[in-house]
């Protein structure tokens, strides 16, 4: 479902926040900073549950991306269902870490290989899987 209640989001700003996300899942999985999944979660939370443009990392890469030319508006109801995803995902790192699990390395690594593909290619996984579901129910 397509959001006219949020401005429209830079796609390419979200692509430096796919790094960011890339970058927390190998630490998490690579070394002892299990920590880091809380930033995943708050990170996810801030933008798929209130608005991007109100997370801070966000702001940053949108600004960056302005400054170099590199701006691509697209609208913000997909993204903000890949931040959904991102903020359980983390939240099962940060959790899983908490009570002593490994089970977290599953969601760490989904989102690594997710977020690679998406920083690569700019191709949002959980984007495709948002506006194919609205169009199976012929919503979008």
């Amino acid at each position: 479902m397509l959001r006219f209640d949020i401005a429209p989001v830079c796609s390419n700003a979200y692509r430096f926040q796919a790094t960011m996300s890339f970058t927390i899942a190998a630490l998490y999985l690579i070394t002892p900073w299990k920590w880091v999944a809380f930033i995943l979660a708050v990170g996810g939370f801030i933008r798929g549950f209130v608005s991007p443009h109100k997370c801070l990392s966000y702001k940053l890469f949108e600004k960056t991306t302005a400054q170099i030319g590199w701006v691509k508006r697209v609208n913000a109801g997909s993204k903000m269902f890949a931040d959904k995803i991102a903020f359980v995902a983390g939240s099962v790192m940060a959790i899983s870490w908490l009570a002593g699990s490994s089970i977290g390395n599953i969601p760490a690594t989904a989102i690594l290989i997710f977020a690679f593909l998406d920083l690569a290619t700019g191709f949002c996984a959980a984007c495709w899987v948002y506006s194919a579901w609205y169009r199976m129910r012929g919503v979008a």
